[in-house]
């Protein structure tokens, strides 16, 4: 497990390895517009009061303790500095990144913040990864150290789950799909070919993998958990606490209760409809209690028979951890014999890489092993009653196999080498590898490697303590197929000179809110009424805005008595029931509610 410390380097992103930079991307806060600022500050202003009553306790002080302003866009490099005081850390990435990455990062006590500020169309929900969800929704509980703790747990169980080609299909179909709904620069057919790609990725799903079980855990406890009480749960999910909607529906009653228990696991989940279901936790410490118990049942635990059965069927990089320490990453594609009656022959397709202990052997990795490897496993026939892998020089050298010298070695399983022993390779007294040249292995007419192929690495063990997900020494492997490093739902195309004339009245209402001279006074007034003319006959939909000019004059005492001659039409479009969706009717509402409500 990567331990809280003290981190040395000047920001979390300076100490993340390399093989992590290529997700991470600079924030580029001032790219952000006026109306992006007045979105997230719409979305938070309502959270704070109504989370402060249905949230964990730990809510509003994590806010505060994880750098996040109510009043404009949080500065990642903010975060960052606030959560390495509570032993996390905070880095930039890029829209969606696949899971594996996300829990890589998380695993090393690094919340992976989306730079991407969902638009005001997409006020209560977004499809994409945003930073209301990554920044408002996950960091708060962080405070919590029972929370984070699991977190962490939860990562580095997560980063052995063994996860499926299927696995890594859907999440870049479901990448693609939400890009499209976010990106205002999508056209309808763009759409309808990602939900399509959805449909079908998630029609080839033919089994469970390990690495969804643990996504469900995540999915009913990290994102969309509950905490407490059975009647009167608090929130602590991060998909319900960046998202207000859903936050208030989920407490209804109409979405039923459910104990946590690991059986959640078993629960599957549609990103994008509200959940009927959620389940309620008794504490964080039961968080970890269920993540301990789940990965008592998991490969990387019980090994085995069954263990490489489930890398076999993944299709995907798995780690075959041998009894003599040696660890084997690669895609396993054939398992042939018994391992637990005499022994087998495993094969890997290339790139493959030798480790021990999470480091690359020295000249074992995927240059050596490129197109795969292969080797057999299980005792001699000369020791039928010992692990090879004890063997001491004097025992090898009893059977002829010195290195140097021409020798054959005969499995219990029929397998039979022979060759000149170059080398052997010892780690911590075991025998992990030895090393032939002028090799033959077969199994009985069966040849299954010949001389022309260069030098042949045999494994040696007798059993499979440990199968998990991934490679060994994931800095050493190189890239493997988990999913494209990263997307944005970003809109490619260039702000219309419209749309540029109207940040700047969001940008002038800022100005104005923040400003310490009477609002009342001549210049003020003039201002307000030029906002409010434009913003009349040129922007006519442009809700937000207008209800922020509503709260201005609200909040300010100088503006009380004082006559706005638009005022009253501004307020009036505002509350035109067949103006706007009944979805922006009630954000409108919720705003004027909130119009007198200091920050």
């Amino acid at each position: 497990m990567h331990k809280p410390t003290k981190k040395s380097a000047q920001t979390s992103k300076d100490s993340i390895p390399d093989y992590l930079r290529p997700y991470v991307v600079d924030q580029q806060w001032e790219r952000y517009t006026s109306r992006q600022h007045a979105t997230w500050r719409f979305i938070m202003r309502q959270a704070r009061e109504f989370f402060r009553d249905h949230a964990h306790t730990m809510y509003l002080q994590g806010l505060e303790k994880t750098g996040i302003p109510i009043s404009e866009i949080p500065r990642i490099e903010v975060m960052d500095a606030k959560l390495r005081e509570i032993g996390w850390g905070a880095v930039c990435v890029s829209g969606f990144i696949p899971p594996l990455t996300f829990l890589d990062f998380q695993s090393r006590q690094l919340l992976p913040i989306a730079a991407d500020m969902r638009s005001l169309e997409h006020l209560t929900y977004t499809p994409a990864p945003d930073i209301v969800h990554e920044a408002a929704g996950h960091a708060p509980i962080l405070a919590d150290p029972g929370f984070a703790q699991y977190l962490t747990n939860y990562a580095e169980l997560a980063r052995k789950a063994i996860f499926s080609l299927e696995d890594v299909k859907l999440y870049e179909a479901i990448r693609c799909l939400s890009d499209a709904k976010e990106n205002p620069d999508s056209q309808p057919e763009e759409i309808a070919a990602a939900a399509q790609g959805v449909e079908d990725a998630s029609r080839g799903i033919s089994w469970v993998s390990e690495a969804a079980q643990v996504a469900r855990m995540n999915w009913w406890t990290a994102e969309y958990g509950l905490i407490g009480d059975l009647e009167h749960p608090q929130i602590f999910g991060a998909g319900l606490l960046s998202s207000l909607q859903e936050g208030k529906s989920c407490l209804e009653k109409a979405v039923t209760k459910i104990p946590l228990s690991l059986a959640c696991i078993e629960q599957s989940y549609d990103i994008t409809q509200p959940q009927p279901q959620l389940y309620v936790a008794n504490s964080f410490s039961q968080l970890s209690e269920l993540l301990d118990e789940l990965g008592r049942g998991m490969a990387f635990n019980r090994g085995g028979i069954s263990a490489l059965a489930l890398a076999k069927k993944a299709q995907t990089v798995t780690t075959v951890v041998v009894d003599s320490g040696l660890e084997i990453s690669g895609v396993l594609v054939s398992v042939e014999g018994d391992l637990e009656a005499g022994g087998c022959f495993l094969r890997w397709q290339g790139p493959v890489q030798l480790c021990w202990q999470g480091n690359e052997l020295p000249g074992q990795g995927s240059e050596r092993h490129r197109h795969g490897f292969s080797g057999p496993l299980g005792p001699w026939q000369a020791y039928p009653q010992r692990n090879p892998a004890d063997l001491h020089e004097h025992e090898l050298s009893a059977i002829n196999l010195c290195i140097g010298q021409v020798g054959e070695l005969s499995l219990s399983s029929g397998v039979v080498i022979s060759g000149r022993v170059k080398h052997m390779l010892r780690r911590a007294g075991k025998l992990l590898l030895i090393t032939w040249d002028q090799c033959r292995v077969q199994r009985g007419s069966e040849v299954l490697f010949i001389p022309e192929w260069g030098e042949f690495d045999q494994p040696v063990g007798i059993s499979i303590p440990s199968v998990f997900g991934g490679p060994a020494d994931r800095q050493a492997y190189g890239d493997f197929y988990i999913g494209t490093p990263s997307s944005s739902p970003g809109r490619r195309t260039p702000y219309s000179e419209a749309e540029k004339s109207l940040f700047a009245l969001y940008q002038r209402v800022r100005e104005l809110r923040n400003a310490d001279a009477p609002l009342a006074n001549a210049p003020f007034t003039s201002a307000l009424n030029a906002i409010a003319t434009t913003l009349i006959e040129v922007y006519p939909e442009e809700w937000l805005l207008a209800v922020e000019l509503c709260e201005l004059l609200a909040q300010r005492p100088e503006a009380q008595g004082k006559t706005y001659p638009w005022l009253e039409q501004l307020k009036g479009r505002l509350l035109e029931s067949r103006r706007y969706s009944s979805e922006i009717q009630h954000n409108i509402n919720l705003g004027l509610k909130f119009a007198a409500v200091r920050d």
